[in-house]
C-alpha cells in the first residue's frame, strides 16, 4: 500500500450574537486539527488551534478555514509551533489556510511559527478576503531547521484581497531545491527567521503610516488601501517575534 499522508480540515465561522459579543456557530476541526474556544475578552471570541499529533509529515493536506461575518470580532491562535516534518508518504505536504471577513468584522490571526525541519517539504498559502471596512492583524513567522540543522524545503505565498482588489501576493521558497539566492543578501542574508505582519485599518486610508525601516532587519510599507506589510528576518525566532511585536506597537 502506497502512503498518501494525512487530509485535515479545520472551520470556524465567526457570527455577532446580538448582545454585543460574538458567537460561533461553526467549530469544527478534525484529524490533527482541533479547535478549542478559550475565554472571551469583551466582544470577541477566541480560539486556539491544538494539534493532536505530529504534522505536517511529508504527503499530509491540512487546511484552517475561517469566517468572520458583519460585527464579529475573532482572534485565532495556536497551543504550539507548527513542525513541518519529512514523512513516509513522497512529495510535499500542504498547508492552505482560507480567511474572509466582512465589512465591520474583524480578525487577529496569531499563530505560533512554523518549523521547517531538515527533509521535510512543505507549501503554505494563506488567502486572505476581507470586505471595504474589515479589519485584520494576521502574523506569519517560518524558522529554518531546528538549532543547528539546515532547512527542509518550504514554500510560502499569502495572497490579501480588499473589497476584490488584490493588494498583497508574495511568495517565498527557501531550502534545498529553491530558485538560488534565497539565502543570499538580497532575501533572508543568512538569517534563519523570517516573518511577515498585515495590518488592515480602514483609517490607513486616510492617513496611511509612512513607510519606514525598523531596526535593521525589518521594514514597513503602505500597501494600496488601508494596510500595511512588515517584512521581517531575524537570527531565531525568539527575536524575530520581538521585531515584529514591536513593529505592532508603533501602529498604535
Amino acid at each position: 500500500m502506497i502512503a498518501t499522508g494525512v487530509r485535515a480540515t479545520a472551520r470556524i465561522v465567526a457570527r455577532e450574537d446580538g448582545r454585543g459579543g460574538t458567537a460561533l456557530p461553526v467549530l469544527e476541526g478534525d484529524g490533527p486539527l482541533a479547535l478549542r474556544r478559550t475565554r472571551a475578552t469583551g466582544s470577541e471570541a477566541r480560539v486556539m488551534l491544538v494539534g493532536a499529533m505530529s504534522g505536517p509529515l511529508g504527503g499530509d493536506h491540512f487546511a484552517v478555514e475561517a469566517d468572520v461575518e458583519s460585527g464579529a470580532r475573532l482572534r485565532v491562535g495556536s497551543a504550539a509551533a507548527t513542525i513541518a516534518l519529512p514523512g513516509q508518504a513522497k512529495g510535499e505536504s500542504r498547508y492552505d489556510v482560507r480567511i474572509d471577513v466582512a465589512d465591520g468584522g474583524e480578525l487577529h490571526w496569531l499563530p505560533e511559527q512554523l518549523i521547517s525541519v531538515c527533509g521535510s517539504d512543505l507549501r503554505v498559502t494563506t488567502r486572505i478576503d476581507l470586505a471595504g471596512s474589515a479589519r485584520l492583524v494576521l502574523r506569519e513567522e517560518q524558522v529554518l531547521g531546528r538549532v543547528g540543522e539546515e532547512p527542509g524545503r518550504l514554500t510560502s505565498r499569502l495572497t490579501l484581497r480588499i473589497a476584490g482588489r488584490t493588494v498583497l501576493d508574495q511568495e517565498l521558497a527557501c531550502g534545498p531545491g529553491a530558485p538560488g539566492g534565497w539565502d543570499g543578501p538580497a532575501v533572508l542574508a543568512g538569517h534563519r527567521a523570517v516573518g511577515q505582519l498585515v495590518v488592515v485599518r480602514p483609517e490607513f486610508t486616510r492617513e496611511p503610516p509612512a513607510a519606514r525601516m525598523l531596526g535593521e532587519c525589518a521594514a514597513l510599507a503602505p500597501l494600496g488601501g488601508p494596510a500595511v506589510l512588515v517584512t521581517a528576518v531575524a537570527a531565531d525566532g525568539l527575536r524575530l517575534r520581538r521585531v515584529l511585536d514591536e513593529a505592532l506597537a508603533s501602529l498604535g
